[in-house]
């Protein structure tokens, strides 16, 4: 006879974890107890050698499906002689243990929802241990149901068999109800609750051209019915948002089949228990509203991922589900403020009485040479760690100004915010203010070094003014934390080359950088390449009208009087931006690749103006006809040690076309084929200084799936490991975590 204590830490919470150790337990004839603690689960094993060593090995190698085991620590201990083995009640003490994201609705799940025999037969809030709502209710730990939204439901006598009972699969499942004693559905058109079936309420509102809004997992979607031109376009407009696409959700992987192209691995991410959107390729023949996602070869689709989801879906192929808020502005979540709100915007609300505790959006990815990349990581990854390698301090790292997610590194768990937004609205810096907090206070974590960006004017910099002169402050500059987020999510400690495409960050030397190409490790870099300059005319405002960086670059590359000419509609305007531009009034120069891709959106006449962020390039993209021949191409030229990007020649090409009457799809696919050789060509020159064959593909250019799919293909053609974002988003919404792990690094040297 042994004893043994064993210490398991990750993601071993809001999983089945307990009942899993319970069940494996029994089966092996040990005894012993186990029970949740503030750093993960405790559990302790007396029996026949060779059974405990038995149950070691099974944790180890078959735990269970949503577990994450990062470490077991395993103790011989006196025996104390159980006479069974039992749950017991959790502990508490340091905060160390991991969260469980929010997990999609499981098979076993949906199909008792559709059981007109089971007492869950169209129950909205079904869940177990295998699925269901975990960090959006979370309000502390350990993950016990008094510390969930759910402590306000007592559980009615058969719930509470389940939950009791080792053999149910609600075996201590904390979110478990059911229609005698969880959540319930209401109905509210224009503000007065609606007697009825909600859910058919629901049906006869969409059918009636209706938008609904619908509380979900992490805050209120705004739906409507997505194959109603007039509806989807109302939504539109009462949401201020032009033309950026929205998401849908479609009824299974059958209808998504009809309307989209979906590959195998596309599939898998569809249907995962994380279920995020997946950016697909429309069909020819896809019969859906045109103002969802308008001049774009591709939807954002995901599947239902909550019970709710699944029964709202049941008579509808496909649904707008977009985030309800104003645009650009946090979505909704509590329910004061939606009731308040959402009538502005919607027809009726169907929401519950289970309060969300924390916001969460929806995650966005894109599967690109066989790899799920993340554009958006929040629902169902957040707060699920990133590993970082070798960091033993607790570090804050606050992000961009776009996109921001912020990172709190506790030793080598990094904790990536979910998706926070743009910090230039006040209502978003509030809720990253406030999620920081949350976050501190969750994981009990205080920091004890802070990283930034260098930009001066950014919230996430008037953040860090807070901790001045109390604890360490490291600067990073933007592309080097883009580079830095590549190598530490790949584990990659030796020198490489970097190649960071993104519209703006703010350099070294006081400009825009965005088209660089750096040498260096997660610690430290030098720019070793670069865009050549270019102005931005009038500011900022050159990001929302493209035609301005067109009228720029057109200047340096074929002069005043061609670009004049070429942009005579603009008249004075265009003129004055020039004159402005010559006495160096508001044009700050730019290396950035993305102004690039708006500039040659603007000359071929793809889009002259946006309305969201990337829609230039965006268009051009979508605009490519692989059909066509050829290539345009960039000059590489030195000033000393640095490589110059030079575009002019290719600008000259591209105008000369143009003049020729070239369409605007094969002027996008010889500019993309050109992006694609100056990739190789300055990876090979670097390798020719440096000696090294590593590459490293980051920055908000790299979610061009064109580019990134036919660039790492030609450098590893090229005899280059090519290596690219993941876990981490490409976008700003990585920064964080590059600026964590650079941190890391400077502070270990």
């Amino acid at each position: 006879m042994i004893r043994y204590s064993l210490k398991i830490k990750g993601v071993v919470q809001g999983v089945g974890f307990r009942p899993y150790v319970f069940k494996l337990a029994k089966s092996l004839s040990l005894r012993g107890y186990v029970r949740n603690t503030s750093e993960g689960v405790y559990a302790e094993i007396e029996g026949e050698d060779a059974a405990c060593d038995e149950f070691i090995n099974e944790l180890q190698c078959h735990p269970p499906a949503l577990a994450q085991i990062k470490t077991i620590h395993v103790e011989k201990q006196p025996l104390r002689g159980d006479r069974d083995f039992s749950i017991i009640a959790s502990s508490y003490g340091e905060r160390n243990t991991l969260i469980s994201p929010d997990i999609g609705i499981c098979a076993a799940c949906a199909a008792e929802i559709a059981d007109k025999s089971n007492r869950r037969y169209r129950y909205a809030f079904t869940n177990c241990t295998d699925c269901g709502p975990r960090f959006t209710i979370i309000c502390d730990i350990p993950y016990d149901r008094k510390n969930t939204t759910m402590s306000e439901f007592i559980q009615c006598p058969d719930c509470r068999r389940e939950f009791e009972d080792p053999f149910d699969r609600r075996f201590h499942a904390q979110p478990n109800a059911c229609p005698v004693c969880g959540p319930k559905l209401f109905f509210y058109k224009r503000g007065e609750r609606q007697h009825g079936d909600p859910l058919a309420l629901f049906d006869e509102c969409i059918r009636e051209s209706g938008i609904i809004a619908v509380k979900g997992l992490g805050g209120y979607h705004l739906a409507c019915d997505g194959q109603n031109e007039g509806a989807v376009t109302r939504l539109r407009k009462n949401k201020v948002r032009y033309d950026k696409p929205f998401a849908v959700m479609m009824r299974d992987i059958d209808t998504v089949k009809r309307f989209c192209y979906v590959d195998a691995e596309e599939e898998a991410t569809l249907k995962c228990a994380r279920k995020p959107i997946v950016l697909l390729r429309k069909k020819e023949s896809c019969k859906i509203a045109e103002d969802i996602a308008p001049l774009n070869n591709s939807l954002g689709v995901m599947l239902p991922y909550t019970p709710l989801h699944c029964l709202i879906m049941e008579n509808n192929d496909v649904l707008v589900m977009t985030s309800a808020n104003i645009s650009d502005r946090p979505m909704i979540y509590d329910d004061n403020e939606a009731m308040n709100c959402l009538f502005a915007m919607a027809d009726a609300v169907l929401t519950h009485n289970r309060k969300i505790f924390r916001r969460m959006d929806d995650s966005v990815c894109m599967v690109v040479s066989g790899k799920v990349r993340l554009i958006r990581r929040a629902r169902g990854y957040a707060p699920e760690p990133v590993n970082l390698k070798g960091n033993s301090w607790i570090i804050l790292a606050l992000g961009a100004q776009q996109k921001n997610t912020f990172c709190l590194a506790k030793g080598e768990n990094a904790f990536l915010s979910g998706h926070i937004g743009d910090l230039d609205d006040f209502d978003t810096e509030k809720f990253y203010e406030g999620e920081i907090e949350s976050y501190m206070r969750l994981f009990d974590a205080k920091p004890e070094v802070i990283a930034r960006d260098m930009h001066p004017d950014y919230v996430s910099t008037r953040y860090a003014e807070r901790f001045k002169n109390k604890l360490p402050i490291y600067e990073i500059q933007h592309h080097h934390a883009h580079f830095a987020s590549v190598l530490a999510e790949h584990d990659l400690n030796e020198k490489a080359i970097g190649l960071i495409f993104d519209g703006t960050g703010y350099g070294e030397d006081g400009t825009l950088w965005g088209g660089e190409a750096l040498w260096g490790d997660i610690a430290e870099t030098e720019r070793i390449g670069h865009m050549l300059y270019a102005p931005l005319l009038g500011g900022e405002a050159a990001i929302r009208e493209p035609w301005r960086m067109a009228l720029a670059m057109m200047r340096i590359s074929c002069g005043e009087d061609e670009a004049l000419d070429f942009f005579a509609r603009y008249g004075d305007k265009a003129s004055l931006l020039l004159l402005a531009s010559e006495r160096g009034i508001n044009s700050p120069l730019t290396s950035g690749a993305g102004r690039l891709f708006d500039a040659v959106a603007a000359l071929a006449g793809i889009r002259t103006h946006t309305t969201y962020e990337g829609q230039a390039a965006i268009d051009l993209e979508q605009a490519i006809d692989d059909s066509a021949e050829g290539s345009y191409g960039f000059d590489i030229t030195w000033e000393e040690n640095m490589m110059i990007f030079d575009w002019r020649q290719l600008i000259r090409d591209i105008v000369r076309d143009i003049r020729k009457g070239c369409s605007s799809g094969r002027i996008a696919a010889k500019f993309h084929r050109a992006v694609v050789q100056l990739l190789v060509d300055v990876a090979v020159l670097a390798k020719k200084q440096y000696g090294s064959s590593k590459v490293a593909l980051s920055g908000g250019v790299f979610q061009n799936a064109y580019l990134l799919h036919h660039g790492i293909a030609r450098l590893q053609k090229s005899g280059f490991a090519v290596y690219a974002n993941e876990q981490v988003p490409a976008n700003d919404g990585g920064i964080a975590y590059g600026q964590a792990a650079a941190a890391s690094w400077l502070m270990k040297r």
